[in-house]
């Protein structure tokens, strides 16, 4: 019964996730022939299209298992600007949002980062002229490394951390208007527009338009398969343990059919 259960729950992960695997198997088999994503061809690129993608995927879901308190300390310190709807929260994948949406901010944000510290990883490892922290350089950089897994740590825990306010309901109140709005939406909807305009800007400035729209592609190819299964397992992991969260929580209610958000 248990193996059973087991066998219909991996079923239904890879059907959700199914966009991600297509396209981590596309960028494999692709580089076997010509190394595009991985600057080595032949049966090495699929070892680096994997390893990759397992360790990005892996700092973004590990700190999850510190969401709870981090979730806490914010409600906590909020209380006088946060209320809690009473409308049901349905916990499920929409393809809109865990798909598309979600994995394109955590991209859009991760451009940002990678540009703003490019700079420090130059100065770090000594390496010049690198178009992108998530190019691999040819051969190992431990410099390269930890700044890359500093970087996409921090993605997770805001990330995660918006996500989960928003999926637990959690709004934001102007006392001044009784306005009322989600926490992150307006942050959400123009993080992935402003932050990936800045990123692509500054490779446009650092490169010609082509060179810059090329890099731009293959970075969105690149992480595109991690956040889509960090924004997967993310709701997997909120379902899970949403009476911890809402435990966690002693806001004053409000019923959004009766006021707007």
């Amino acid at each position: 019964m248990i193996h059973l259960m087991f066998i219909k729950n991996v079923n239904r992960w890879l059907k959700e996730m199914a966009p991600a695997l297509v396209v981590l198997f596309f960028t494999a088999v692709f580089s076997v022939f010509s190394g595009y994503f991985t600057f080595v061809e032949g049966w090495k690129a699929i070892y680096i299209v994997l390893f990759r993608f397992f360790r990005f995927t892996l700092f973004l879901c590990l700190p999850l298992y510190i969401l709870l308190p981090i979730y806490s300390f914010i409600v906590d310190k909020m209380k006088g600007v946060l209320l809690q709807t009473v409308k049901k929260r349905e916990l499920h994948i929409e393809p809109t949002t865990h798909l598309i949406f979600r994995p394109f901010q955590g991209i859009g944000i991760g451009l940002l980062f990678a540009t703003k510290l490019l700079t420090t990883l130059q100065l770090i490892t000594g390496a010049t002229a690198q178009p992108f922290l998530f190019f691999p350089p040819g051969q190992f950089q431990l410099g390269r490394l930890l700044v890359i897994s500093m970087i996409v740590v921090a993605i997770s825990l805001l990330l995660s951390t918006l996500w989960t306010l928003d999926d637990m309901g959690i709004r934001y109140v102007n006392r001044k208007d009784q306005e009322i709005k989600m926490i992150g939406k307006y942050i959400g909807t123009l993080t992935p527009i402003i932050f990936g305009f800045y990123g692509a800007s500054r490779l446009v400035g650092d490169f010609s338009k082509l060179q810059a729209l090329i890099y731009l592609f293959k970075i969105i190819v690149i992480l595109y398969p991690p956040f889509t299964v960090f924004a997967v397992l993310h709701i997997y992991f909120i379902k899970r343990r949403a009476k911890y969260f809402s435990k966690k929580v002693s806001l004053e209610n409000i019923d959004i059919w009766q006021k707007g958000e």
